[in-house]
């Protein structure tokens, strides 16, 4: 049977030895989806039988670093506690993921999707933030304008080969960009953070992901009245056509919780995000 099927498909599901089988990338895709088409018949039982509108399955979720540990993971735990069924594969990364080749069910990503063909609904605006830790002010001193930053040592990150190392700042209509560098670069914007907060340079991050760190003092807003890039958070779901009833209760439960979030004011004047960490 395993032979007819390989021959029907074209493509060997298991290296054979004397000794053991194991499965080819082509194996291990099929068996992906073979376990998601199982998901959905379990899910489509639940919805018709005794357990009518209960939710099944897994729901493999993709989000950023320093978003899930700031924001979201409270969240996701408090969405399984009102959905018992579901299961939830959580893959933590910088990296953008690609919901179809990775087999994601919905990935939380910043910025618009570049692929044609997917479905992104807008959850959350918010902006870029230039801060850095008290010791390091008291080092080397807080730049005034954003050319200032140029003579600082900025902490940096990069997603694929492309590095974060022009800085956009806004005010009153005008629009500058600065050009950074530092001693430190990694592609995990968490660990910037980290160093940010060890006292090691300036970030330039989402205040999204940041609001504790701004609340607590652990990190210190800088350029008061400068706007940082506008950075739009969506949910990207691989086709519109049909969505599990289980990945539509989360993305709808995430941009509920999303809404909830209010701006407060700040030391330095401008709005930041309060986040409700239960």
């Amino acid at each position: 049977m395993l032979k007819r099927l390989e021959s029907r498909l074209g493509a060997r599901l298991f290296e054979r030895s004397t000794r053991a089988m194991r499965l080819t990338p082509q194996g291990q895709t099929l068996l992906d989806y073979a376990q998601r088409a199982l998901e959905l018949l379990q899910e489509g039982e639940a919805q018709v039988g005794r357990d009518s509108g209960a939710l099944m399955g897994t729901v493999r979720v993709a989000a950023p670093s320093d978003l899930t540990r700031s924001v979201l993971l409270p969240w996701f735990g408090e969405f399984m506690a009102r959905h018992a069924g579901v299961r939830v594969a959580l893959s933590v990364t910088d990296r953008v993921q690609d919901v179809m080749r990775d087999a994601v069910d919905v990935a939380l990503r910043y910025g618009e999707p570049a692929e044609s063909g997917l479905v992104a609904r807008r959850l959350f605006v918010t902006h870029r933030v230039a801060s850095a830790a008290p010791a390091y002010l008291q080092r080397y001193g807080a730049p005034a304008v954003p050319q200032d930053l140029a003579r600082h040592n900025c902490l940096t990150f990069h997603l694929g080969n492309r590095r974060h190392a022009q800085w956009t700042f806004e005010q009153g209509g005008s629009t500058v960009r600065v050009r950074v560098d530092g001693d430190r670069e990694v592609d995990d914007s968490g660990i910037a953070q980290l160093w940010a907060l060890q006292g090691h340079g300036v970030i330039y991050k989402s205040e999204l992901g940041m609001a504790r760190e701004f609340e607590s003092g652990a990190l210190v807003r800088l350029l008061p009245g400068w706007g940082g890039e506008r950075y739009v958070l969506n949910a990207v779901l691989p086709s519109n056509r049909f969505v599990p009833a289980r990945v539509r209760a989360l993305v709808d439960f995430l941009a509920e919780r999303f809404a909830q979030l209010e701006p407060v004011s700040t030391p330095a004047g401008r709005p930041s995000t309060t986040i409700d960490p239960s």
